[in-house]
């Protein structure tokens, strides 16, 4: 559930995995938001002082026996409801109508039939296109709702007028929704009265003075990466915190070429601050040696680093780290029900433990990577900084599939910086979200000077997106495909093929481990 207003923000999650992308979306309205559990009582929303609220998505059936079911009282706060996908089964379940499990999944692109006009859909033309993620569907509505729109398979959107209840069985949050942006919009200013007052200078403000209430004269460490979330954490708490912010870069050996050496060079030059560098290269290598499984891989990166920072830097009061949302809505369910996708290398145990203990400090756990962007720029940062593509934290070994050793990686190494060079020199860098290889687990036979050849297999992986949640894949001209492949295969004796992957996430994610 979203909550909307002027002064805070707030949502209460039913399991979704895009319920911080609803959140994302309001605030590119210059709109507040929070997430709070489904479960949270009237009290504790009224604190946040709701101008409206916002019934997320879920994985589960409202009659299944573990549904998530908000406290009745909610609704008596008398603010305007939208509900999304579960959301809108849900205010049909509680509401007296009917629910029953589709002939078929509606998943996908559908277009919207409008049978009744809605202040929802204001400006919103019929046969707009929207994205569907459902296996139930409402059958017979609650008592005191109309039908506002269809699609081929089952009821999109119903209102109840009086009590300004919204809902409907697609996902306006996603880019795919063409007219999401709109519909969202309407119910944020149209319906609930909220004011845009949310902006990056006043997150700056408002994260410093938290910071430095929160710190006082105690020390932070943070582990740097060198990638986009880390360095712009970096200068704003070095804005607050002055020399009581110390970094520690970790060479953990799976790094892109010449990387540790950039990241040195940056942060000790160019921003003045105290940088500490570890060497643990054999540590990592050794420790991933034999290792397949992505999770296991993940989750030995981030134990393994773990040990090396707390030996590089024994004594600190507060870890900080540059979280964000995607890392957490993927890794573990925080605040709702959400199916976990994958571990991540900063939420292995030792980190959790930190964080319940109240000593890690994430500023960004809640925000995209086009907002950490935004606050980049706002800070002063330079282009060649603020757009660079995401690196994971795992690094080349979640793009070595299967085992990890210095061979494999220095063949990865070398394909991904002709990719990079070749991207960049044809302009496309900053138009696309990211672009990387990936290093296959199998080997194929191949024509090379009139020999015959047995030898490794590159994927090239390229996408658009706005925030890392959904991506949809990009096909870049043929002529440069046809460049990167003979610059990889030339100059990479070990490489002999070359593909591309035409997957969008979903169903699939951006990295392949």
């Amino acid at each position: 559930m979203f909550i909307c207003f002027s002064v805070r923000r707030a949502i209460l999650d039913f399991g979704s995995q895009y319920t911080q992308l609803i959140a994302r979306r309001i605030r590119s309205l210059q709109v507040f938001s929070v997430i709070l559990p489904y479960n949270a009582t009237r009290e504790d929303i009224e604190l946040f002082h709701p101008s409206g609220l916002i019934l997320s998505g879920g994985p589960s059936s409202v009659y299944g026996p573990h549904a998530p079911l908000p406290h009745s009282t909610i609704f008596d706060i008398g603010v305007p409801v939208l509900g999304i996908c579960y959301g809108m089964q849900l205010l049909a379940h509680l509401g007296g109508g009917k629910i029953a499990p589709s002939p078929q999944r509606e998943y996908g692109f559908a277009e919207l039939e409008f049978v009744k006009s809605s202040p929802l859909f204001e400006g919103v033309p019929d046969g707009s296109q929207v994205w569907m993620s459902h296996g139930d569907k409402v059958g017979d509505l609650p008592e005191g709702f109309e039908m506002v729109a269809r699609s081929d398979r089952a009821p999109a959107a119903m209102h109840n007028l009086v009590l300004k209840h919204f809902a409907v069985q697609f996902h306006p949050e996603v880019v795919h929704t063409v007219e999401g942006g709109k519909i969202l919009s309407n119910f944020v200013f149209g319906i609930c009265g909220a004011k845009a007052t949310w902006t990056m200078p006043s997150f700056i403000e408002e994260t410093i003075r938290r910071v430095r209430e929160r710190v006082g004269e105690k020390k932070v460490v943070l582990g740097l990466s060198g990638g986009v979330d880390s360095t712009v954490l970096a200068v704003l708490l070095h804005r607050a915190l002055g020399d009581r912010l110390i970094c520690v870069f970790v060479d953990n050996g799976v790094l892109r070429l010449g990387e540790a050496k950039k990241v040195a060079e940056t942060f000790q030059k160019h921003f003045k601050m105290k940088l500490h560098v570890a060497d643990a290269r054999q540590k990592f290598l050794k420790a991933l040696r034999g290792v397949d499984h992505p999770e296991k891989k993940r989750k030995i990166i981030g134990k393994v680093f773990v040990k090396v920072f707390f030996k590089a830097m024994p004594k600190f009061d507060f870890l900080a780290q540059g979280t964000l949302y995607p890392d957490v809505i993927e890794s573990v369910s925080t605040k709702g029900p959400s199916d976990t996708i994958k571990t991540h290398h900063n939420r292995v145990d030792q980190i959790l433990k930190l964080k319940k203990a109240g000593r890690v400090l994430e500023p960004f756990e809640e925000l995209f990577k086009d907002e950490v962007r935004l606050i980049g720029r706002e800070l002063g940062l330079p282009d060649e900084i603020i757009n660079r593509h995401p690196f994971p934290g795992p690094g080349l070994a979640i793009r070595v599939m299967g085992a990890v050793n210095e061979e494999r990686l220095d063949i990865l190494r070398r394909a991904d910086a002709i990719l990079i060079e070749e991207i960049k020199a044809a302009g496309l860098y900053e138009k696309i979200w990211q672009s990387f290889c990936v290093l296959l687990p199998v080997r194929t036979v191949g024509v090379m000077g009139d020999q015959r050849t047995y030898g490794q297999v590159v994927a090239l992986r390229i996408v658009e997106s706005v925030d890392g949640m959904t991506a949809d894949y990009v096909v870049p001209p043929k002529s440069l495909i046809t460049r990167i492949t003979a610059r990889i295969v030339g100059e990479i004796k070990e490489i002999n093929r070359v593909v591309l992957d035409v997957t969008s996430k979903p169903p699939g994610t951006i990295e392949w481990e």
